[in-house]
């Protein structure tokens, strides 16, 4: 795409994810990116997206979020991911194609007892609704059920070539299951089964304990210096 497009910067604000750092956004603000096509693009250009906000980290002296996605049609399990998908056998993959009713409870109980520290504590609807829907493409809901209970749900936007892993929000119980792990294994292969080539996980950060397991999908792509380098296992 050879347009030139409005882009705006952020004021620098303290970091989420790491102590003594400062943290700047750069913000896709015109109105002609604002759709599936751009927002494709815009995936592939370390973008990403909070509720309508597309996103990329720009900070000054930090360059610490690196973007990294999963190639579907490759991926690998691991053997302690073997293991995982053993031991979660018994759970029910199904994917929805709008946000439900049943899912807010779910969601409130994950912010207030999962991320008590967090920005989003303590949950409530309008949050919910702000963050997690989106006009910008079809969103897949991917839900796990351990029989008539809802114990996991996977945002995931999608795009022409890719999914995009937006949130995952999940019963506190289950987190000793490896539920988030599970999630994403789903995720990745949800988008072989559509004939997708990637699942965008966000970014990888590797000192901070929230943000550094998206690299444990082989094989992955990390972008760096705008060039997108595979790594296998």
């Amino acid at each position: 795409m050879n347009e030139n497009y409005q882009l705006g910067i952020s004021q620098t604000f303290p970091c989420n994810y790491l102590p003594d750092q400062q943290e700047r956004l750069l913000i896709a603000v015109d109105e002609r990116l604002q759709d599936a096509q751009h927002y494709g693009w815009l995936m592939s250009q370390g973008f990403r997206r909070s509720g309508e906000q597309i996103y990329r980290p720009h900070c000054i002296n930090c360059r610490a979020c690196q973007s990294l996605r999963v190639l579907a049609n490759e991926f690998a399990p691991t053997k302690s991911q073997k293991r995982l998908l053993k031991k979660n056998h018994i759970l029910t993959i199904k994917v929805n194609n709008e946000l439900q009713d049943n899912y807010y409870p779910l969601y409130e109980k994950y912010i207030n007892e999962v991320h008590k520290d967090g920005a989003m504590y303590p949950a409530n609807h309008a949050q919910y609704q702000s963050f997690l829907s989106g006009k910008l493409t079809k969103q897949l809901f991917l839900e796990i059920w351990h029989d008539e209970t809802l114990v996991s749900v996977a945002v995931t936007d999608e795009l022409s070539n890719a999914l995009s892993a937006v949130y995952t929000f999940y019963h506190p119980e289950y987190r000793k299951s490896g539920i988030g792990a599970f999630s994403i294994i789903q995720q990745i292969k949800l988008t072989a089964k559509l004939n997708k080539e990637f699942l965008y996980l966000g970014y990888q950060i590797d000192d901070c304990q929230k943000m550094n397991y998206k690299n444990r999908y082989y094989p992955h792509q990390l972008l760096k210096e705008n060039s997108w380098i595979t790594v296998n296992k």
